[in-house]
């Protein structure tokens, strides 16, 4: 089946224009990519994946970063910041594997290098990966099918 966002396509547009927003956030575009890219990771989603190493080359992320996202814990290559929008995003994508999945150290080491409007920002761009790694997992999408 392709994307269900494709079958009935007036859903393609409002989240389309979610994203949009969510860009309009004033995170960086490669934090934003970095977030994407590992929340895809973790769901296995290979067609976001695949979608969101390309889009995050396009915004400037360089190969060696690219290939670390998964162990960003341990990389030398990710400025503080961008490991507080990680870690938000893991923590925001793996509700279920702890009692308290978004602990307040996690949220409020964000929110020292972010504001509410950029936290909104990193926390709804972590749920539409999430909604579009559903979307694609489930239904089998190809990676690199898209373009």
């Amino acid at each position: 089946m392709r994307n269900p966002a494709v079958v009935l396509p007036d859903a393609m547009q409002p989240l389309q224009a979610l994203l949009k927003t969510v860009h309009s956030g004033g995170v960086d575009a490669q934090t934003l990519e970095l977030v994407h890219l590992r929340v895809s990771q973790i769901n296995g989603c290979s067609a976001c994946v695949d979608g969101g190493a390309r889009t995050a080359r396009k915004a400037g992320v360089g190969d060696e970063r690219l290939a670390a996202v998964a162990a960003w814990r341990e990389a030398p290559y990710f400025t503080a910041a961008e490991r507080a929008a990680l870690a938000l995003a893991e923590a925001a994508t793996r509700l279920a594997d702890r009692p308290d999945p978004v602990s307040d150290d996690v949220w409020d080491t964000a929110a020292t290098y972010f504001d509410e409007k950029q936290l909104a920002a990193i926390v709804l761009m972590t749920g539409v990966t999430n909604l579009f790694n559903r979307l694609n997992a489930t239904t089998r999408q190809i990676a690199g099918a898209w373009g």
